[in-house]
C-alpha cells in the first residue's frame, strides 16, 4: 500500500498544480478583456491618454502593456500580458477591444438619416 501511495502521490499533486495554473491563466485572460473594454471606453469618452492607460493599467494583470491607438473614428486599445507563474511558456495573453469614438457618434447618425 505505501509503494502505490509514493507513487501516486507525485502525480495527484502534479496534476492539481496544473489545474491550479490553468485556473490563474484563464483569471489572467479575463482581466486583459476587462482592462481592454474599460480602456476603450475611456479613450471613446475622450478621456486624456494617461488617463486611458492608468485606467487600463488598473485592471489589467500586473505588468501588462498597454497600447491605446486611433483610427479613423474609432479607438483600439490592446493589452498583452504573461501568462503568472512561468515566465518561460511560449506564449502571452492579448486582448484587444475596439469602440467608436464618442464625439463621431453623432455625425454617423446625422449622415444616416438624412439620406
Amino acid at each position: 500500500m505505501t509503494a502505490e501511495t509514493a507513487m501516486v502521490l507525485p502525480v495527484l499533486v502534479l496534476v492539481v498544480t496544473t489545474l491550479v495554473w490553468v485556473l490563474l491563466v484563464v483569471l489572467a485572460q479575463i482581466q486583459c478583456v476587462d482592462a481592454a473594454r474599460a480602456g476603450a471606453r475611456a479613450a471613446a469618452r475622450q478621456d486624456p491618454d494617461g488617463a486611458v492607460t492608468r485606467v487600463t493599467r488598473d485592471v489589467a494583470p500586473h505588468g501588462a502593456e498597454v497600447t491605446v491607438t486611433r483610427k479613423g473614428d474609432r479607438v483600439h486599445v490592446v493589452v498583452v500580458a504573461d501568462p503568472p507563474g512561468l515566465a518561460v511558456l511560449p506564449f502571452r495573453l492579448r486582448e484587444e477591444a475596439v469602440a467608436e469614438a464618442e464625439d463621431t457618434l453623432g455625425t454617423h447618425t446625422e449622415r444616416r438619416t438624412g439620406t
